[in-house]
């Protein structure tokens, strides 16, 4: 049986990456028997009227047997997740991802490891305003630490804070906006890990190293190499996905002082070109096998 799918992905955003990502799990479904279109997320409108919910587009085409969904638009997804059709990720997958501070509570409620982490409170305040508890966060996480913006991509909005002066002015810049302290975990300056994990597995992992930066981005200049995790890298990476309840996801690690992996970041829409070429791994091809092989699970247990 040939399964239909939509591949969505945020047509208004610039750079080839997004479209890539996209193209790229059209070619793996379609090596695996699987028909695919590719949409942008502004093609399908979200329509919503009494006791009806729709897509609005042009010419409205039959409705696909799955969604890969590779953008955030969250209304959207969770859109087509109503009209009953498989979404992967899930909208919530997606929400909780796309937040930080969600995230941290949610691994933190699984007990994942993760850097100690306080919540800035939600404060609206002018530049006069007395900034309670700075000091409290200071002396518990130390000097210097992190603070991250809830909402942020490629690690523009991650900020490394050395002294009290420097909390004070980012707090004051940040007022507003959802935003977290954490602790900087020292022993991974520079260096992480990214897991790629689909469904029960790992498929694929590199080790990334800034020469200049505290962060690893490789979109901000870092170095990449294939890496082979250990089997606490790889549980680590697969539980803190499935606590988010992703099918798939770009897991990030830090190194811990004592060699224990520590959760940073999962991005549930990470790009996949990156992995290919510094493992040689498509991570696509996994992911629409991990896809067909659920919904082929899932019919075969219906008429069962």
């Amino acid at each position: 049986m040939n399964l239909h799918g939509w591949i969505i992905y945020n047509g208004s955003l610039k750079g080839r990456k997004f479209r890539d990502f996209a193209e790229w799990i059209q070619e793996a479904a379609q090596k695996q028997g699987s028909s695919t279109n590719i949409y942008k997320n502004n093609e399908l409108l979200v329509l919503l009227q009494t006791n009806q919910i729709q897509l609005l587009t042009e010419d409205m085409p039959a409705l696909p047997d799955y969604v890969v969904f590779a953008d955030k638009d969250i209304y959207l997804a969770k859109q087509l997740e109503l009209l009953g059709i498989p979404v992967f990720n899930r909208a919530d997958t997606i929400e909780l991802s796309d937040d930080k501070i969600a995230t941290y509570q949610q691994l933190s409620q699984h007990n994942i490891p993760i850097p100690t982490t306080i919540v800035a409170p939600k404060v609206f305040i002018s530049e006069n305003t007395h900034l309670e508890n700075l000091d409290n966060i200071s002396k518990k996480l130390g000097f210097p630490l992190i603070i991250k913006e809830a909402f942020g991509s490629f690690g523009e909005q991650v900020y490394l804070i050395h002294d009290q002066i420097m909390l004070r002015q980012k707090a004051m810049e940040l007022q507003g906006k959802p935003y977290l302290y954490q602790q900087f975990i020292s022993s991974s300056y520079g260096k992480d890990l990214r897991l790629q994990v689909v469904g029960n597995n790992v498929v694929a992992a590199m080790k990334r190293q800034a020469t200049d930066d505290f962060r690893a981005n490789v979109s901000a200049g870092a170095t990449m190499q294939a890496y082979v995790p250990s089997k606490q890298e790889e549980s680590l990476a697969i539980s803190a996905a499935k606590a988010i309840g992703a099918d798939f996801a770009g897991v990030d690690l830090l190194f811990g002082e004592n060699g224990q992996a520590i959760v940073c970041e999962i991005n549930s829409n990470a790009h996949i070109r990156n992995m290919y070429d510094c493992t040689g791994v498509n991570a696509a091809d996994h992911i629409i096998a991990y896809i067909l092989n659920t919904l082929y699970a899932k019919k075969k247990g219906t008429r069962t």
